[in-house]
């Protein structure tokens, strides 16, 4: 009676495991307005930055739903160059447009 009861354990211990790993992963949702688009592009800087900076972006959204940077208004040319380089014909999601098509968007990188 006891190797029944434990060959019932196994196998209950066996299937739950087995059911456990083969649910499917979570997905990561997509960003769903421009904002968010704009936040998860200019995560990870990659360079240091000595202060806090901000600048305020210009952007328009062209027929192929891509970013084009119009201005990036800033006192440090470091930054312009990297919000023009992480954000330019870089993609967005169509339902994240809507109807609006230029931008005007204030950016802070924390130090």
């Amino acid at each position: 009676m006891k190797k029944l009861k434990m060959l019932v354990l196994v196998v209950a211990i066996t299937f739950s495991s087995a059911m456990s790993a083969s649910t499917n992963p979570i997905e990561k949702a997509k960003p769903e307005t421009v904002t968010e688009t704009i936040s998860e592009l200019l995560k990870d800087p990659g360079i240091q930055f000595d202060t806090e900076l901000s600048a305020m972006v210009e952007f328009t959204i062209n027929k192929d739903n891509e970013i084009v940077v119009l201005s990036v208004s800033t006192q440090s040319k470091a930054l312009e160059s990297f919000i023009k380089h992480r954000l330019n014909y870089k993609k967005v999601a169509q339902e994240a447009v809507g109807t609006q098509k230029n931008f005007i968007l204030p950016v802070k990188i924390k130090k």
